[in-house]
């Protein structure tokens, strides 16, 4: 009898352990956290129109239309790719930690299912609006002279090629550098970095506009380029905090640093601008603000409110010394893609490492000045492949494009504008 009661004794306490007893809950999907991820991701879908007015007004008047397409373009192609195969490749099952499979192709399984509190629908249109808007950052480099039938095969491959891999490697289950511990929140290697490098490739490859820097090439219409640079800064509030992937306190940490980041970076370019050429002014501000979005893109989950002033000056002040680099190096990114978006993608993934604190967020990690300088070296490790990488993939696909297609625009047709020779339009009737 005795033995009988301790056997008892045991089946019970094995009945009270966690996870013993019952199986492991379902995932509830709440309605607050889905809620917040759809407006984020109508947020971030607006900042593609948001783009074109930034980087249309800062063209001259016979290519705005142009300008326009490439980056709208990318609403309508990538939209198609992402929900055929680069949603399944970017987060779909886990190939030794490379590249997703084809198993959620077509959005196989993703009708109501869950993911954490927010149905899985949800979160794939948000990682679409990002896979969208990247390959159109890339325009800028290379506006008023790239050829359009070549941009729409180069924005398909490179997406495919560039973007859904290494969106796998720092976001997916079992990616490589999530693995790692890369620290990534909301896409400053993902998106900023990719996009900065190739940026920076295609000026190179495809070479200067004619007359450059000879000639100048001044903005059409600043009020534009102002106007796109608001929408941009309201959108980016579903970029990162909407990162989150729900309605929390991540979520309210992310809004604060995305705001602080921006301004802080906004009065550090107009102040050294200010300091350097004599005068401040509006194109500065907004350039200066846009800095600061995509430095603190990466951190803004990890970092206090406080760091985020430190990360937007450094950024405010680096990018526009990088801006200032293409006449030192004689290479024309005509819009300052890999200026502000390489260069603060970059600086943003490092500093990163040196203010994240696990304290703000547990799925995050400590940076140097929390002690951790372990984390500093994984940013660095991460930025330094993802660079290689898209540098060495886009440099190979603009070849065989310019092999097959011929990417640049002819003399007469780039002296006639874009809008027209490409287009056949005009974006002003006067």
């Amino acid at each position: 009898m005795a033995m009988l009661r301790r056997a008892s004794l045991v089946f019970l306490a094995l009945l009270a352990r966690p996870g013993l007893a019952m199986a492991d809950p379902a995932p509830t999907l709440d309605t607050g956290d889905t809620a917040w991820l759809l407006v984020s991701s109508a947020f971030v879908l607006f900042m593609t129109p948001g783009l074109a007015l930034f980087y249309g007004g800062m063209v001259r008047k016979r290519n705005v239309l142009s300008t326009f397409m490439f980056v709208h373009f990318a609403l309508a192609i990538i939209t198609v790719q992402w929900v055929v195969f680069g949603y399944s490749l970017a987060f779909g099952r886990s190939h030794h930690g490379l590249i997703g499979g084809l198993d959620l192709a077509m959005l196989h399984g993703l009708v109501g299912g869950v993911r954490g509190t927010i149905p899985q629908l949800a979160f794939m249109a948000f990682q679409m609006k990002f896979a969208i808007i990247t390959p159109a950052l890339i325009a800028g480099a290379f506006v008023e002279r790239m050829r359009f039938a070549p941009y729409v095969v180069f924005a398909l491959l490179w997406t495919t090629l560039v973007y859904d891999p290494v969106a796998h490697w720092a976001w997916a289950d079992g990616g490589w550098l999530l693995r790692l511990g890369v620290l990534d929140f909301a896409g400053g290697t993902v998106v900023h970095l990719t996009a900065g490098i190739s940026a920076l490739v295609c000026a190179v490859v495809i070479g200067k506009r004619r007359g450059y820097p000879r000639e100048k090439h001044p903005p059409h219409n600043l009020t534009m380029t102002v106007t796109g640079g608001g929408l941009l800064w309201f959108g980016w509030f579903g970029f990162n905090a909407g990162s989150a992937l729900g309605a929390n306190q991540v979520a309210a940490l992310a809004f604060v640093t995305t705001h602080v980041s921006a301004a802080s970076a906004a009065l550090a370019w107009v102040i050294v601008e200010w300091k350097h050429r004599g005068k401040p002014t509006m194109l500065g501000f907004v350039s200066g603000l846009v800095a600061g979005l995509v430095a603190i893109t990466p951190a803004a989950g990890y970092v206090s409110p406080g760091a985020s002033i430190v990360i937007g000056v450094a950024s405010g002040a680096l990018c526009y010394a990088a801006v200032l680099l293409k006449e030192r190096w004689h290479y024309d990114d005509s819009l300052d893609a890999f200026g502000v978006h390489g260069v603060g993608g970059i600086l943003g993934a490092l500093l990163t490492g040196v203010f994240a604190q696990k304290s703000l967020n547990a799925g995050g990690a400590d940076g140097l000045l929390a002690g951790n300088a372990a984390q500093l070296w994984k940013q660095f490790v991460g930025v330094a492949v993802v660079g290689a990488y898209a540098a060495a993939i886009t440099y190979v696909l603009l070849k065989v494009l310019d092999r097959v297609m011929g990417l640049r625009a002819a003399k007469d047709d780039e002296l006639e504008g874009l809008d027209s020779s490409q287009h056949g339009e005009s974006g002003y009737v006067m």
